[in-house]
């Protein structure tokens, strides 16, 4: 009887470290994909067609242009299904893209303003910021060819 208290005593130790080595393992396959999604994200730019007057903005600026605070220039936006949005909303406005959207709903119902137009993808925003130095957009840096012009990088 006593052999076989001490062996259900080394099955339960053994089974509590195989729980506990499991349970480590899941943490750190977690952390490690956290990290991973984090350095997947593409880094997000503002441009203009290269032909634009303007040179420049701060984060400030182009959060004002894209919330329609600030009317110098016409944003257009990724298609809502793009996660390139909810990395410039998030990265740039401090909103979700989800926010955003019920901002601009707000605005629009009130008549206080009207929400950037949505582009079908990033090729389609260079192509018409390309040809209309008053459009802004957003895209991927690796995106960025000759045809526009980066105002501000977001990190």
């Amino acid at each position: 009887m006593y052999m076989y208290s001490q062996y259900r005593i080394q099955l339960r130790e053994v089974k509590v470290k195989k729980q506990k080595y499991i349970t480590l393992t899941r943490r750190s396959l977690f952390a490690a994909s956290v990290l991973f999604a984090s350095l997947v994200h593409a880094e997000v730019v503002v441009v203009v067609g290269a032909k634009s007057t303007t040179s420049s903005l701060s984060k400030e600026q182009a959060s004002d242009i894209f919330l329609g605070k600030a009317t110098a220039l016409t944003p257009l936006d990724q298609p809502e299904s793009s996660s390139l949005r909810d990395d410039f909303y998030s990265k740039v406005t401090g909103k979700t893209a989800a926010q955003a959207k019920s901002y601009w709903a707000k605005l629009s119902f009130t008549g206080k303003g009207t929400p950037p137009k949505e582009a079908q993808s990033s090729t389609d925003i260079k192509n018409l910021v390309s040809n209309n130095p008053k459009l802004i957009g957003y895209i991927e840096k690796s995106a960025v060819d000759s045809s526009v012009k980066i105002l501000f990088s977001a990190q």
